[in-house]
């Protein structure tokens, strides 16, 4: 499974994007929309908890460990959840997650996703229907790595001149 984030609006506080899932078709790919995403703000020298992760390719995989999974397992239950998303091997970044949330306030780097997504240009973003978000992908993305799929994100930041 391969999922795109193409970052397009980053007002000096938050960045919105949209998560797509690229799919292969015949001489080429198609991308499917997911959802809509926030995260930090880019800033060249990293702040902990107010930085989003570098453009890149990364790999996802399962963290069934900590707080956000010992939430969401009581929350969910063990039939749904399974371990929380883990986007790994992020330069100067530790236990980057995918999870639900609505504002930057809800993020230290991690990406969350959500059903609407409220403009950011003369107030600050927001991604709201989390949770509807959350539960619709979550199963899709899981079912991947349990079934051994390497499960690869991409970050692009897409519209150059806002970043």
């Amino acid at each position: 499974m391969y999922l795109i984030v193409e970052r397009f609006s980053d007002n000096g506080d938050d960045t919105l994007g949209i998560l797509f899932e690229r799919e292969n078709i015949y001489k080429g790919y198609k991308k499917k929309l997911l959802c809509f995403t926030i995260e930090d703000e880019k800033r060249t020298q990293k702040i902990f908890g107010e930085t989003r992760i570098p453009e890149g390719v990364y790999e996802i995989k399962l963290r069934t460990e900590g707080g956000f999974h010992n939430r969401y397992l009581k929350q969910y239950g063990s039939d749904f959840h399974k371990g929380m998303l883990w986007i790994t091997n992020v330069p100067n970044f530790e236990w980057v997650l995918i999870h639900k949330g609505n504002t930057d306030d809800d993020t230290a780097g991690c990406l969350i996703v959500g059903d609407d997504c409220k403009q950011n240009v003369t107030q600050s973003g927001m991604v709201p229907n989390s949770n509807n978000a959350y539960k619709r992908i979550y199963p899709k993305i899981l079912n991947s790595i349990l079934s051994g799929e390497t499960v690869l994100i991409e970050y692009k930041d897409v519209s150059t001149h806002m970043f």
